[in-house]
């Protein structure tokens, strides 16, 4: 199950422990300090649930580490699922794994702990001790805690963790004891069963109730999070380009669904076919919060999903099976399910969407419709208007404005919002899974969902794609021998984001961490991947023989936008002169209309002169034959 935040759970703000209280919506706390008792409103994202000290530590290990070390990790991963996904472990549960596997109980408690505190499946590969020298908690010491955390804090009373750490100091000095540090006896806390705690605080219903899972059509959606669906689609509607608006095709949709909620969790719109990059873009963006994404698009309304999914439910396409998806997924504990053959009960979420989605594209201008039958004789081209990042905006405000908050038939017309409002917070009968955990290292979350190319570290930095880049921070690595064969030069692993490939992100093997290296001309213009291709493409047909190189390609982009300038220009100006044509036969019809309106009224004009209003009368005869009643 997710890691979540609730009211009473320890947490760390600006380096010190503080409890939560309450939630004010989705993004606020208020917390109170476990050491001054100050209460404070804190922001979602300036809270951590690890201890400050663990926060730093590097976070992305699973991209150079061995592979005969990786699958040991993923091996303790495995064994320690089932007691993650069912969350309300007991000590039984502990030892039937434990003995399964051959291993001590100590053993599989310590892995849930090194996984839990990150969530990162790097963290359970093997590290080198660093504790030589340090003291260890004497053990009557520990023997105390856990005794009074039995006897003070797992009881109905429901006393503070700060009145049970009082107690435990104060006994601690009775008996000539050293105080442990309070975020020592908070550690432990943390540790308790959730399901346990609940039931000895509260009550066994509360417990029962809170972890009790809702039946659901899917298997194991159960909750917020638990399984999205994730899949691609061509929209209905051409776009045209940001700089010349011309058209430039139909882009591609990627979008996660909340199966349980039927939340939008994320979506990334391309112009490349589906692949491995959208896939990941998408999820990057299903796991992050929304709330900088809306801020820069200036809506105002909540889009309060995020948060690391339990599963993702995907179709057998090639691009869910790239080995970037595949350790992303393993790296942050996520399980990548495909949809079991001849079974396509099992996608339906996504794909009612789409139909939605589609639906509304279809009053846009620049649609192309469903189909011929339904196009007939539109123009989709020569109607087209929106830009991708218009196309994204349009999207982004129906989606937070619309979809979420119209009743669904699949949820009994409950509309999404309101039923994951209900699902985080609770109602009268049934409480809440509380707010997802934050994610405390946004940008390294996005690199690891990011494609990455591995290339040798060279004098004038790296080439990908004939496109030159340099940093100092590679100037260490320039001319490093492969540790397997030394009499070849070692690669390295680099992010590249197709949206903007001005920049890479060269990782680190040192620190485990993404270092921006810019281009080695950085007076080059930014272009994305896409652009590359198309020049690319452009330069072979022109010439096979063509060599092509950095500054040829550099060149193809100018020249290709020199164009594209000349053509929007002829456009523009055909447009003005189709303009000034259409007035000038607008003013002649109606010169001629006018003209011939005068000719009738001078006509008319003339006549009535001839006769008197006596003589117009004269014809006229009384009512004589008229009765009245």
């Amino acid at each position: 199950m997710m890691k979540t935040i609730q009211p009473g759970q320890l947490i760390y703000w600006k380096g010190s422990a503080a409890i939560v209280l309450e939630f004010k919506g989705f993004q606020e706390l208020i917390v109170r300090s476990v050491e001054s008792g100050k209460t404070d409103i804190v922001h979602l994202r300036e809270i951590s649930l690890r201890l400050p000290s663990d926060i730093n530590k590097p976070r992305s290990a699973h991209l150079v580490a061995e592979d005969k070390e990786w699958n040991k990790a993923l091996e303790r991963f495995e064994i320690i699922k089932p007691l993650l996904s069912i969350h309300h472990r007991s000590a039984e549960q502990v030892q039937q794994v434990a003995k399964k596997h051959s291993k001590g109980v100590a053993t599989i408690y310590r892995w849930i702990k090194q996984f839990e505190e990150t969530g990162l499946v790097s963290s359970l590969l093997r590290q080198k001790r660093t504790d030589s020298g340090e003291t260890k908690l004497d053990k009557e010491v520990e023997e105390l805690i856990g005794t009074l955390i039995q006897e003070e804090y797992l009881q109905e009373e429901r006393k503070s963790i700060t009145k049970v750490f009082n107690l435990i100091k104060a006994e601690c000095k009775n008996l000539d004891l050293p105080v442990p540090h309070q975020n020592t006896v908070y550690a432990r806390v943390q540790k308790l069963e959730d399901k346990e705690v609940l039931k000895k605080r509260l009550g066994a219903k509360i417990s029962k109730q809170k972890h009790t899972p809702t039946p659901g059509k899917f298997p194991g959606a159960d909750y917020p999070n638990a399984v999205v669906q994730i899949d691609h689609t061509p929209v209905d509607l051409i776009i045209v380009d940001e700089l010349h608006r011309l058209p430039i095709g139909r882009p591609y949709l990627t979008i996660s669904i909340d199966v349980a909620t039927k939340m939008i969790s994320g979506f990334k719109m391309t112009l490349d076919p589906p692949g491995s990059s959208s896939a990941g873009l998408c999820i990057a963006n299903a796991i992050l919060p929304k709330e900088n994404w809306l801020a820069k698009r200036d809506i105002e309304v909540e889009w309060p999903i995020y948060g690391k999914m339990q599963k993702i439910h995907v179709d057998n396409a090639k691009e869910f099976h790239g080995n970037m998806l595949k350790r992303a997924c393993q790296q942050h504990g996520i399980i990548l399910e495909f949809r079991p053959k001849g079974q396509p009960n099992y996608g339906p979420h996504v794909e009612r969407a789409f139909r939605t989605f589609m639906q509304e594209t279809h009053t846009l201008p620049g649609t192309t419709f469903s189909n011929v039958k339904e196009k007939l004789n539109y123009n989709s081209e020569g109607k087209a208007v929106m830009t991708l990042s218009e196309l994204e905006l349009w999207f982004t405000i129906f989606l937070v404005y619309c979809y979420h908050h119209r009743p669904h038939r699949g949820i009994n017309k409950i509309p999404p919002i309101k039923l994951y409002m209900e699902c985080i917070f609770g109602d009268k009968d049934k409480p809440g899974i509380g707010l997802p955990a934050p994610i405390e290292d946004e940008e390294t979350l996005r690199l690891d969902f990011t494609p990455y190319i591995e290339r040798t570290i060279q004098r004038q930095g790296v080439e990908i794609d004939y496109v030159h880049y340099y940093s100092d921070a590679l100037r260490k690595w320039i001319g490093t021998a492969d540790d397997e064969n030394p009499t070849k030069s070692k690669k390295f692993i680099f992010a590249r984001d197709p949206r903007d490939i001005s920049t890479i992100y060269f990782f680190d093997p040192d620190t485990s961490r993404y270092i921006p290296i810019p281009y080695l001309n950085t007076s080059r213009p930014t272009i994305s991947l896409w652009e590359l291709k198309a020049v690319k493409k452009r330069l072979i047909e022109e010439n096979d023989a063509y060599v092509i190189d950095e500054e040829v390609i550099f060149r193809g982009i100018k020249k290709m936008r020199e164009i594209e300038a000349q053509a929007i220009e002829k456009t523009r100006l055909s447009k003005q002169q189709r303009a000034t044509e259409k007035r000038k036969r607008r003013m002649a019809e109606r010169r001629k209309n006018w003209e011939v309106e005068h000719e009738t009224t001078s006509h008319k004009a003339e006549v009535l002169p001839n006769e008197t209003a006596d003589e117009l009368l004269d014809d006229i005869e009384p009512f004589n034959d008229v009765e009245l009643y």
